[in-house]
């Protein structure tokens, strides 16, 4: 299907609808109806060859893509996203491997070189070899008709059929040299000044002069010169011959070693990633090996399949941008989850790679294995309420026989285990603590589990028991519920481990949640989540037991008042405070978020009366406010669930920015020059705005998406069970997304 097709069906699909996408159906609730947008992503060609340097890359017609080197030419071998290839010697052209090339271009979208002797090429028959008389030419450019200025030095020839049309000099030494097809003239920059050249006046004109130029782009069909410098660049309005404002410094990185306009996009290439200006006058930056082989950009160009060529020192880049739409997002990112991420039925991450290479990985144990896959779980959940899709409710039952052997395990009746793994590849006497023998002895077993683990455990077994409409699948799920219910409130509301103890964070007793100043989150949160957790086991099992014991925490020893209490009277302890309180109030806990919007769906859905419930919708709102600035998807739609007035845009934006490559490259921002950094502060803010999540490590929704810097140079991949699927499906089943 075409573009404009494509188009077609999406304006009908509005006009069937009745809205558009981002605007509110008649009853007031949003909807973001699924229309294409583009999805950039990158394949990678590694080069490594000590003593070659890499200097131009360019593309034809046909999507052949060369790269030139101080060695000869090369060309990318393999190479596939999250795959990458390398470069190598392109031998396609025998007569081509003795040539000593210094230029490489594109021209009538086929590749001409400029070797010591002529402007040559092997398309329009091998006819091109316009011979130049000029064997330390560096630069060319090619005009009209087959006319090209070539430039050595201060010398400027302009050749055609190995004529010599005219010859000319600069006061200073040449730094670029290109032809602007909308201005019909050749742009010559030097330090000082930049030149144009009428190849039919033979004219050598000065357009500006200046200090300490370094590089420059004819954009904008003709209209407007961008020009580098030392700490930015300079914008020239070709019409008034002007320059337009002040330098522009307030750029990722100000140091500019390429610039050049792709498919009506202006590229900055500097010597950490690169970066594309947006239509707001923002940037899309491109940093490390998510994007790039190396960070020091040398050359752009334009790509194969509207794709973006960055020639890096360690090789090229290729950014391609595809029309997708989030649906087809969610089936690349559901195969993922299947193909990579399943151990023994748990939501996994690929652990232990080299640099990114796929086929290096192992499935890692986790501490939170119960509660990453109840999250992946749920967007199944979500997904078979919304599609039946039989593919969907298999992987539920999967997961979900994965989270009921956490009980079977164990010795301890209803106790969840935090993980499971075969004998002996888990060193048990590293870590006595939490690994521990089971019955059987081919596995062992996590203990020590966490709140952490137990709200995801109820989140999704209410879930399903409300969304599956199978009976085996929802019982289970049922029972599950009821005996980890029945552990906590027979143990007086703590999680009792192996060894008959408490676990350090299995705690909701009042003696625990009430001993924390007022100010501390864990007395609200833990209110929260027992409530939640004790509403949702009465609501599916109708056991008295879990609505008294409810009851009597809200209103006998004040949960209702801690889980209400506003988020702005939330931060660090008072003096005097115990250091354990002190600990737990350092900062703004993003665990803490994550546990609390998970609580929410037991806390909200089941809630005892309509009062309560009222009640509870507007603690939900208060804490969503504090989270808008961070912009995760999760939590805008989880405020979708009780709210019509929520972030759907924002929602919208974190699925569409979300990075399709997962795997954990490092990242840094902290250097860029273009974002406003505020105080420290208790939230962890760091900007005013946050970044775009493709331009941030891979990070689950229980960390801070403020952090500027990190990730593990490709050691991981995670899983977009959790990350994305889940609020992708929540979206659809909320009906915010169709």
């Amino acid at each position: 299907m075409n573009k404009k097709s494509l188009i077609a069906l999406f304006v009908f699909t509005i006009f069937l609808a009745g809205t558009l996408p981002g605007t509110a159906t008649p009853k007031g609730k949003p909807v973001h109806i699924d229309a294409p947008f583009l999805q950039d992503y990158s394949i990678k060609y590694y080069f490594s060859q000590p003593g070659v340097s890499l200097k131009k890359v360019a593309a034809d017609r046909n999507g052949k893509i060369q790269v030139l080197a101080s060695s000869g030419l090369l060309h990318p071998q393999a190479g596939a996203f999250l795959y990458p290839g390398t470069l190598e010697k392109d031998g396609t052209h025998r007569p081509f491997n003795d040539k000593n090339f210094a230029g490489l271009a594109a021209y009538r979208q086929q590749l001409i070189y400029l070797d010591d002797e002529a402007v040559l090429s092997n398309a329009w028959a091998g006819e091109l070899f316009s011979k130049h008389q000029m064997p330390k030419a560096e630069f060319f450019a090619a005009g009209e008709d087959f006319t090209f200025l070539l430039a050595d030095g201060r010398n400027l020839k302009l050749i055609k059929n190995s004529q010599e049309l005219w010859k000319g000099r600069t006061p200073e030494q040449v730094l670029e040299l290109k032809f602007s097809p909308a201005t019909g003239k050749y742009w010559i920059l030097t330090s000082k000044t930049l030149f144009t050249f009428s190849a039919e006046s033979k004219e050598l004109k000065t357009f500006i002069e200046g200090n300490e130029f370094t590089l420059f782009e004819v954009v904008g069909f003709g209209t407007k010169t961008v020009i580098g410098t030392p700490g930015g660049y300079i914008e020239i309005n070709n019409i008034s011959q002007k320059q337009m404002g002040e330098k522009k410094s307030k750029l990722p990185v100000p140091e500019i070693t390429v610039v050049k306009e792709v498919n009506g996009n202006v590229w900055f290439g500097s010597p950490e990633g690169a970066f594309m200006q947006r239509n707001d006058g923002k940037f899309n930056y491109y940093y490390g090996e998510r994007w790039l082989p190396g960070n020091r950009v040398i050359d752009i160009a334009e790509g194969p399949d509207n794709s973006v060529l960055i020639l890096t020192d360690k090789g090229l880049g290729q950014i391609l941008f595809k029309e997708i739409t989030l649906a087809e997002k969610a089936n690349f990112f559901e195969k993922q989850v299947r193909l990579r991420h399943i151990r023994n039925g748990f939501n996994a991450t690929l652990n232990g790679m080299t640099k990114g290479d796929l086929s290096t990985g192992y499935l890692a144990d986790s501490d939170n294995d119960g509660l990453w896959t109840s999250m992946y779980l749920g967007s199944q959940v979500f997904r078979y309420a919304v599609t039946q899709s039989e593919e969907a409710l298999q992987n539920t039952i999967e997961s979900l026989d994965a989270m009921e052997r956490l009980f079977t395990i164990n010795p301890v009746p209803g106790f969840p285990s935090r993980s499971y793994e075969r004998s002996g590849y888990i060193d048990i006497l590293a870590d006595p603590d939490r690994w521990q023998h089971s019955s059987d002895p081919e596995w062992d077993w996590k203990a020590t589990t966490s709140s952490d683990e137990a709200i995801g455990h109820v989140f999704v077994f209410g879930a399903i028991a409300e969304l599956i409409d199978v009976e085996p699948v929802r019982n289970k799920a049922v029972r599950l519920l009821d005996e980890l219910m029945q552990h906590i409130v027979d143990n007086d509301f703590y999680l009792i481990d192996y060894d008959g103890k408490p676990t350090l964070w299995g705690k909701w007793h009042p003696d625990y949640v009430n001993g924390f100043p007022t100010s501390i989150g864990d007395r609200k949160l833990n209110s929260s989540n027992i409530v939640a957790m004790l509403q949702t086991a009465y609501h599916f099992t109708k056991k008295d037991i879990y609505k008294e014991k409810a009851f009597e925490l809200m209103h006998d020893y004040g949960y209702l008042e801690n889980l209400m209490r506003p988020m702005e009277e939330i931060g660090k302890a008072p003096e005097g405070a115990d250091d354990w309180a002190a600990m737990l109030s350092e900062s703004w806990n993003h665990s803490d978020d994550e546990m609390y919007f998970l609580g929410y769906w037991g806390l909200y859905r089941y809630a005892f009366n309509d009062t309560l419930k009222a009640m509870f919708c507007e603690s939900i709102i208060d804490h969503w406010e504090h989270e808008r600035p961070e912009k995760d998807g999760l939590w805008n739609l989880f405020t979708g669930m009780v709210s019509h007035d929520f972030d759907l845009e924002e929602a919208i934006w974190y699925l569409q920015e979300y990075p399709m490559d997962l795997i954990n490259w490092t990242v840094k921002n902290s250097h860029r020059k273009d974002i406003q950094l505020i105080p420290e502060n208790f939230r962890r803010q760091t900007t005013e705005e946050v970044l775009p999540p493709d331009e941030l490590q891979i990070r689950r929704h229980n960390a801070n998406r403020f952090g500027l810097d990190g990730g593990n140079d490709g050691r991981s991949e995670n899983s977009a069970g959790d990350i994305w699927l889940l609020p992708y499906w929540l979206g659809r089943y909320l009906e915010v997304i169709e």
